[in-house]
């Protein structure tokens, strides 16, 4: 009998989705990346090349105010990327229902971002180029694509929007500026960023299926609303 209920047991948990490791809502099951992404530019590729050359283009016409922005965004990797947008009353350690959501939030792409680079390696810029003057090279060299600050810059933005429609423009400008310089750092490719924003996107949009998500995502927009962050 024992035995008996152990099969059943292991029988049903195959047959369930397996969580995706640092994932709060969803399971890997949504989270396929040869399903979701396109497979990258190879290296020495003419896509590649191409979006080399607009790396070069971008080190070579850029200016120390704009390289310093995107070192400022290089160490932001939170929804703190948006304070400015959002105003001076977007203070998380007053607002701990916020700030619940998008630790969730960041949990959850950072899950899959981490899947979809485990499964892609693409090399780094740097790697083809080693005299790139990049903001850092503390990341492995095989994780470029896709983009993890873009995919976090998006996933975070629809959520933002959502939250405050209000400010929805502002916030998805600032999604795009953030993604952007990834490529001023020379740290991505065109096309990393731009799966980030896919992937980015699309976890936000899974997360909306959940009652879990949009229990926390209610109980932080009546918190922005109390505090006025936001309209009601």
């Amino acid at each position: 009998m024992r035995r008996a209920l152990l099969v059943a047991v292991s029988v049903l948990a195959m047959g369930m989705p397996q969580s995706l490791a640092g994932s709060v809502f969803l399971s890997n099951a949504y989270y396929e990346p040869q399903s979701l992404l396109p497979p990258p530019p190879r290296d020495g590729s003419a896509q590649q090349r191409a979006e080399m050359d607009e790396l070069h283009n971008i080190e070579n016409t850029r200016t120390p105010a704009r390289f310093d922005r995107a070192m400022k965004d290089e160490v932001t990797e939170s929804v703190l990327a948006f304070a400015d947008v959002m105003g001076p009353r977007f203070d998380l350690d007053r607002l701990p229902k916020t700030k619940q959501l998008f630790d969730d939030v960041r949990a959850e792409e950072k899950a899959a971002g981490k899947l979809a680079k485990n499964y892609f390696r693409r090399n780094r810029p740097w790697v083809a180029d080693p005299k790139l003057k990049t903001c850092a090279r503390d990341d492995p060299p095989q994780t470029s694509y896709p983009s993890g600050h873009s995919t976090m810059g998006y996933a975070m933005a629809v959520v933002l929007a959502k939250l405050a429609p209000e400010k929805a423009k502002a916030i998805m400008q600032r999604a795009e500026d953030y993604a952007y310089n990834r490529l001023v750092c020379s740290m991505h490719y065109r096309s990393d960023i731009v799966a980030g924003q896919v992937l980015g996107t699309t976890v936000a949009a899974e997360m909306f299926t959940t009652q879990g998500f949009h229990e926390e995502f209610a109980a932080a927009r009546a918190e922005l609303i109390a505090a006025h962050v936001i309209a009601h």
